[in-house]
């Protein structure tokens, strides 16, 4: 801050945040209220005006407020959708100054010292701030005071300016409670008499701060600016984006490659700065005529080298259409992870080759349609293995059975045979078999706590039956409702 120049806070009080961003979406006339399951009930979470003016309030059980609105209309609370949209209106009040901090799960908190005069006067920036979020359909208060404190107190109690230097004068008429005390302090105070900030602060301190402890009188300090408080202003996240503008038109397919390579040059530099990797890329070609089109990649594991990635654009890129040529190039990854610097060496080059290989295939195919085995934690044999996709799993060497296991499984496929004793001769598939030798058995029982209707026979006694026409199947006979199965083959 320049000398001289007084610290300007402005507080912004979002009171209803999530039945607005609700309402944007699905505009509904009407009472309207956002809920939450808090323990075995409903409460209202948010509501908007109509729905407070039927005399409902937050906390208050949906049961109870349908009872007394019964045209209420409600939707579940999203509190993760309603921090990104504060995050995103974060982003949005960095046009009045730099520094904008998140203020609850509903304010924000913006430092404009010396920036006000960019927009004419103070209550001329205030005044665009609420017309911009009004248009928006944000109901927004707000108070500008020398504190983060008085500012936050004037916002969510009565709004307004304090002028300079008169922070207490603002504040004397308010209610405790915008001192931003604890529910059970509020009460004590009031209980004492002490209703106002007005009478807190002409209160001996002594005393208060021996019944209350040394925070009450830290908020009272913070609030006329006694004390200082700094706002903390939350960093923009890295985004992985570079843009090519050209000054003449541009058709070919080589000419377009050539210019993703030097949109790749940048994000990959970046990238490698944050020591991340890009698993989908988004390249749009603006035309002359100012439409665009987009060519998006997927990639089997996070990559950050561009001598990697540029050969899997040619594909895509020989379908674009550029019209009457294409002025404009932007290259963003569109899903970044965490890719830390590794030391290389001949060894290492195996597990790219093999990505590489997946990410090829799959710019034809799909990478969801490049599966790969891993083990699954089951003595059951046809649950003993999941099919995952390749991109983005490594394959795991934890394969062990206590006995060999057919190399091809199928859904068990009966066969007509009676006893408990492997059959000497029997029919499978329109043939005629003769068994040589069976092994087991080996009993496996069902897994009780999953609902399979393929294992409601019960136990199953597994054999290993090799036969003189030269099949070595996997059989199974189920004693609790006798019956024969063929379910494998082995090698």
């Amino acid at each position: 801050m320049c000398g001289g120049t007084r610290r300007r806070i402005v507080s912004m009080w979002f009171p209803r945040l999530s039945s607005d961003r609700a309402l944007r979406l699905r505009p509904i006339e009407g009472a309207f209220a956002v809920t939450l399951r808090l323990g075995n009930a409903e409460k209202i979470w948010c509501l908007n005006r109509l729905a407070e003016a039927r005399g409902l309030h937050r906390g208050m059980s949906l049961s109870d407020a349908r009872a007394f609105c019964p045209v209420l209309q409600s939707t579940p609370a999203d509190p993760a959708h309603d921090a990104r949209l504060l995050e995103a209106l974060r982003r949005w009040a960095t046009r009045y100054c730099p520094w904008v901090g998140i203020e609850g799960r509903d304010g924000l908190t913006l430092d404009i010292t010396g920036a006000a005069h960019l927009w004419g006067d103070e209550p001329a920036m205030i005044d665009d701030m609420q017309g911009r979020l009004d248009r928006a359909g944000f109901e927004v208060r707000t108070g500008l005071a020398d504190t983060r404190g008085a500012a936050w107190a004037l916002a969510r109690h009565g709004g307004g300016i304090a002028a300079p230097g008169e922070g207490l004068a603002a504040l004397k008429s308010l209610p405790v409670a915008a001192l931003r005390l604890d529910e059970g302090t509020d009460i004590a105070l009031q209980r004492l008499g002490l209703r106002t900030i007005g009478a807190v602060a002409a209160a001996p301190r002594a005393p208060l701060a021996r019944r209350f402890g040394p925070g009450l009188l830290t908020r009272l300090d913070q609030a006329t600016g006694a004390q200082p408080e700094a706002i903390t202003p939350l960093a923009d996240p890295p985004r992985y984006a570079a843009r090519l503008t050209l000054p003449d038109p541009i058709g070919l397919v080589a000419d377009v490659m050539a210019g993703t390579a030097r949109l790749l040059d940048a994000l990959c530099n970046r990238l490698k700065a944050q020591e991340a990797g890009a698993r989908a890329l988004r390249l749009t070609l603006r035309r002359v005529d100012q439409h665009s089109q987009a060519v998006d990649l997927r990639l089997a594991t996070a990559m950050r080298d561009p001598a990697r990635i540029l050969p899997l654009f040619a594909r895509a890129v020989e379908t674009v259409d550029a019209g009457f040529g294409i002025d404009q190039l932007r290259l963003e990854a569109t899903l970044v992870e965490p890719l830390p610097i590794q030391q290389t060496g001949p060894a290492s080059d195996a597990p790219d080759r093999l990505d590489n290989l997946i990410t090829r295939i799959g710019t034809r195919i799909g990478l969801d349609n490049i599966l790969r085995f891993l083990p699954a934690d089951s003595h059951i044999p046809e649950r003993s293995f999941v099919m995952v996709p390749a991109a983005g799993t490594t394959a795991s060497g934890a394969w062990n059975a206590p006995r060999s296991r057919p190399l091809r499984l199928f859904p068990p496929e009966p066969i007509a045979v009676h006893g408990a004793a492997p059959p000497a001769r029997f029919r499978w598939r329109r043939m005629r078999l003769t068994t040589a030798r069976a092994t087991g058995p080996e009993r496996i029982a069902p897994e009780w706590w999953v609902d399979d209707d393929s294992w409601r026979s019960g136990l199953r006694d597994y054999w290993r039956v090799e036969t003189h026409q030269g099949w070595r199947l996997w059989l199974f006979h189920t004693p609790q409702d006798p019956g024969w199965f063929v379910q494998g083959e082995f090698a």
